[in-house]
């Protein structure tokens, strides 16, 4: 799922960076900053997606760099949503067969059609939470071992949807309703 998210910051240029475009040198500044970096509200950014605003640059003492406060947006992404077997269409369960969950969907005449939820398909699902872990940047592992901790497979930021509610699945279920 992808996401657009307006912020704000001070960007930092370098004084070799001058001789460029203001528009282009902050791009390029904003892009080493915000890209594979998770966002608290927003999910990991994956890059710069328009600049709204450049206020003036300033230059303080000490410091050769220009200093401008830019507003920007920026495209995020998370793939982390996950819809528990309790909050999906009743009555659903695993097809080992098909590795697929299935709804038995009750067709009104006492016959029931099993409507497949493969992956990859597109689904409208209600947000019942969104999880937002602080991970810590780790070193590397001095005794040479592949660390296999919790925390690394730990994502940063995740949602827990439901499914179990009308007009609420796959979009192919309710096409022609």
């Amino acid at each position: 799922m992808f996401v657009l998210a307006e912020l704000k910051d001070t960007v930092r240029i370098p004084p070799w960076e001058f001789k460029r475009k203001l528009n282009d040198a902050i791009t390029d500044e904003l892009n080493r900053k915000l890209a594979n970096k998770v966002y608290h509200d927003v999910g990991l950014c994956i890059a710069l997606h328009d600049i709204t605003k450049i206020e003036e640059s300033y230059i303080f003492p000490g410091d050769g760099a220009s200093h401008t406060k830019v507003v920007f947006l920026t495209l995020g992404f998370f793939e982390d949503i996950v819809i528990p077997p309790h909050k999906l269409q009743h009555p659903s369960r695993f097809d080992q067969m098909e590795q697929a969950w299935v709804w038995e969907y009750d067709t009104g005449d006492g016959e029931k059609h099993d409507l497949f939820m493969d992956a990859g398909e597109i689904i409208r699902f209600r947000v019942i939470s969104e999880t937002f872990t602080e991970a810590l940047p780790t070193g590397p592992n001095m005794s040479g071992e592949t660390e296999t901790s919790e925390a690394k497979n730990t994502s940063p930021y995740s949602l827990g949807g439901a499914i179990d509610e009308q007009g609420l699945g796959l979009l192919t279920w309710w096409e022609n309703t």
